[in-house]
């Protein structure tokens, strides 16, 4: 299993950016894909974003193209989420998680490993 700490959540102006940490432990981080997910007051939780093991391929949600940035640095082992021209819809807690498939995939079933969250808002 991995563990996982996401960090970087807050209060934001509609136009603004924040960047959001994904910290791992535990197993070697280089050998899982990972992902972003959020969840919104009464709604289902939705994909954002994903990147397989190396780094070399993501995937993004239509919502978040153009203004969302996946990315990761396997020796720090720390998954990262740019988030560029946020909007008050953008207001959620984003959670990490890992999968041992090493490619990118939109899937919430295809993850094992999950994060406790952290709050994005977004003011308008």
């Amino acid at each position: 299993q991995v563990q996982l700490v996401e960090s970087g959540g807050g209060l934001v102006q509609a136009g603004g950016s924040l960047r959001l940490s994904c910290a791992a432990s535990g197993r070697r981080f280089s050998s899982y894909a990972m992902g972003w997910f959020r969840q919104a007051p009464g709604k289902e939780r939705e994909f954002v974003a994903a990147i397989n093991w190396s780094g070399g391929s993501t995937y993004n949600a239509d919502s978040v193209k153009g203004r969302f940035t996946i990315s990761r640095d396997n020796a720090k082992s720390t998954g990262y989420l740019q988030m560029n021209s946020l909007k008050p819809e953008d207001t959620a807690v984003y959670y990490c998680a890992t999968t041992p498939y090493l490619i990118a995939t939109p899937k919430a079933a295809d993850y094992r490993s999950w994060g406790q969250g952290t709050q994005v808002t977004v003011s308008s």
